[in-house]
């Protein structure tokens, strides 16, 4: 043993040696010493699988499409809905311009728009105005499907214009091709 003493490499061994042979003595101790003194909770809506929820006053929507401003929606009230890809909105205003530049207002009480999906329903009261040809939309549920450039209204519409006023209960209208498809109790009044 005096001549391990003698070479200090050799004592280099013998302290892991040392160690593992005294932990019964010292771990205790210092697992304790090094333990939390609180246990920590994970911040509640974070991790994976969580969602972001938000709420927002005077809200502004932009969509485009091909580089060209398609819709601007206004709304002054806005929260997520189901998911972070669903948009709750409130008193909604929007404009909508066609590819010949003609625009269309629309309000609503209420909307919700899909971002994953694109699509905008817009619900409660709905008002779809065309300035240019001075006519009217009443409706109170209008879906436009961003992928087709459709706006269709699954219940009773009302149009009305300097010419004619059309009562249906059923409306599909292209925004590209710009032609309507009425159906379900069709009533034109010249």
């Amino acid at each position: 043993m005096i001549r391990l003493v003698r070479n200090p490499r050799n004592l280099l061994w013998l302290l892991p040696l040392v160690l593992f042979l005294t932990a019964p003595l010292w771990k205790p101790p210092v697992t304790a010493f090094l333990k939390p003194r609180v246990t920590a909770t994970p911040v509640k809506g974070t991790g994976p699988g969580v969602s972001q929820n938000f709420t927002m006053d005077s809200v502004a929507i932009t969509l485009a499409s091909q580089g060209r401003v398609d819709w601007v929606i206004h709304a002054s009230r806005a929260r997520t809905g189901k998911n972070e890809n669903e948009i709750l909105m409130v008193d909604v205003q929007a404009v909508y311009t066609g590819g010949d530049g003609e625009k269309m207002e629309i309000t609503s009480r209420k909307g919700t728009y899909h971002i994953s999906r694109r699509h905008l329903i817009l619900e409660d009261n709905v008002v779809l105005q065309k300035p240019a040809r001075g006519e009217e939309m009443l409706t109170d549920l209008l879906h436009y499907y961003d992928d087709t450039k459709m706006v269709i209204s699954p219940v009773e519409v009302e149009i009305t214009s300097p010419d004619f006023t059309l009562r249906a209960g059923r409306m599909e209208y292209d925004l590209v091709a710009s032609w309507y498809d009425f159906s379900d109790r069709v009533v034109v009044d010249f």
